[in-house]
């Protein structure tokens, strides 16, 4: 279990990230057309998960758009960006911000995800979505990369999970 902050007050997630030089876990994720996606669906490319707790709030908005314009360069990467938000929304979000260098996954199935990560908030307001954190994976899924932002409404830090690409 970790321990992070909403607005400077204590909250705890269900875990740890993903330990880098370790094996990424497996997940079902949805997609904007309502299927089902694993890390399968990436094999061979290197992956960014962007995992926020809303895309409805300005860091989740804010971050979705610098990583959206990151990856424009980065043809040998996909952006996946996690959030518990459902696929319209996210689908709305995208077209009315022009975003669509990334692909919004939603946890609207599982929150098993969110447990395997590490991310999943345990208690306080936003008990039962995702902490904010960056995970990078080499194209064979090994961990490159992981950060777990200790206050939610802090951004990440960019440098360093595009470094580790």
């Amino acid at each position: 279990m970790a321990t992070i902050t909403l607005r400077g007050n204590k909250i705890s997630t269900s875990g740890s990230l993903p330990k880098v030089g370790g094996k990424a876990p497996d997940f079902v994720l949805v997609d904007g057309d309502l299927n089902n996606v694993t890390l399968d669906n990436y094999k061979g490319k290197k992956k960014l998960l962007s995992i926020v707790p809303s895309l409805d709030t300005p860091v989740c908005a804010m971050s979705t758009k610098k990583f959206n314009e990151a990856a424009q360069s980065r043809k040998d990467t996909v952006f996946l960006m996690i959030s518990a938000d459902l696929p319209f929304a996210m689908k709305r979000f995208c077209a009315a911000e022009g975003v669509g260098n990334v692909i919004p996954l939603a946890m609207m199935r599982s929150r098993n995800f969110a447990k395997d990560y590490g991310v999943l908030i345990q208690d306080g307001p936003l008990a039962g979505i995702t902490a904010r954190a960056v995970v990078v994976l080499d194209a064979d899924n090994k961990v490159l990369h992981a950060e777990l932002v200790p206050e939610i409404a802090q951004e990440p830090d960019y440098d360093k999970a595009l470094a580790a690409l």
